[in-house]
């Protein structure tokens, strides 16, 4: 989810990548641990909630639309796109573009992604590659932005594998879970330590503060969602003083077929949240 977030507009866009890929993260959309995967397209509207510290940002407004397909036997799709503005005052306004796709299959051994990024009319460097789970290790094949072959621990899960092991826990009934993740992000050689923080379940018939399109489904009603949050750290950044500062933080209730709703990204300078304005169930084929 992405580059040490000193430019936040980079940050914002990445960190949907992450999603789209987890980044929520990490897709909105990940498998329940029954193995069954909700096939939709949501269309979240992104605000600020509130500025903090030195990086001050005035406004920020966006939308991100998300598809999300296939079934355990084919593997996973995402397809994500997002626009965003942030203004930094003074009329010094950044706009973002950012089109994500990317593929892993329902065992977790393979991951295919590609990230497209413009920022302000000008094109940054894609990142195209692949990571497939080989015995022990992970090895990862770069085409963009340079060609480039590295292994990763075994250990390391992908995005849609990550939102597996949360709600597994969640039915678990555990609270904590810390997982290292790569999802392609920044230059395609990023990792991050995370840690998730899960909170009591709530069950379908309890109405939200806020409602939405999915709490209004009538494939969602009857779900069981859980309140979490992930925090993303550098794994290569040194602690100090025995502590680390997450980069970011993505907080969102998790229903158990996978789509997420009320999100909020903390990038410690400022918070956005993305709010679903639309959400549609879509067609897929069960497995022969």
């Amino acid at each position: 989810m992405i580059l040490p977030f000193r430019n936040p507009s980079r940050a914002l866009a990445l960190t949907f990548a992450v999603v789209a890929g987890s980044g929520w993260a990490h897709g909105p959309a990940a498998a329940a641990a029954s193995g069954v995967f909700l096939s939709h397209q949501a269309l979240y509207e992104l605000s600020l909630v509130k500025s903090r510290g030195n990086n001050a940002i005035s406004d920020a407004r966006g939308r991100i639309l998300y598809n999300f397909s296939g079934s355990s036997c084919e593997g996973y799709t995402s397809e994500f796109r997002q626009v965003s503005e942030l203004d930094s005052g003074e009329g010094k306004v950044t706009l973002s573009d950012l089109r994500s796709t990317s593929w892993e299959d329902a065992a977790g051994k393979s991951y295919r992604f590609k990230i497209d990024t413009r920022m302000n009319d000008s094109d940054a460097a894609p990142v195209d590659g692949v990571a497939e789970r080989v015995g022990d290790h992970i090895t990862v094949k770069l085409t963009e932005p340079v060609k480039k072959t590295f292994d990763l621990d075994g250990n390391t899960v992908f995005p849609t594998d990550q939102i597996q092991h949360i709600i597994a826990a969640a039915r678990a009934g555990k609270s904590v879970l810390e997982l290292t993740v790569y999802d392609g992000s920044d230059n395609g050689e990023k990792i991050y330590n995370t840690l998730s923080v899960i909170g009591q379940p709530i069950p379908g018939d309890h109405a939200p503060a806020s409602p939405d399109p999915s709490t209004s489904n009538d494939v969602m009603k009857s779900m069981t969602r859980w309140p979490v949050t992930v925090s993303y750290y550098d794994r290569d950044a040194r602690a100090k003083d025995g502590e680390q500062t997450p980069v970011y933080a993505m907080s969102f209730e998790l229903y158990e077929n996978g789509v997420s709703r009320a999100l909020v990204l903390d990038y410690n300078d400022f918070v956005i949240s993305g709010a679903m304005g639309k959400f549609d169930v879509k067609d897929s084929k069960p497995c022969k």
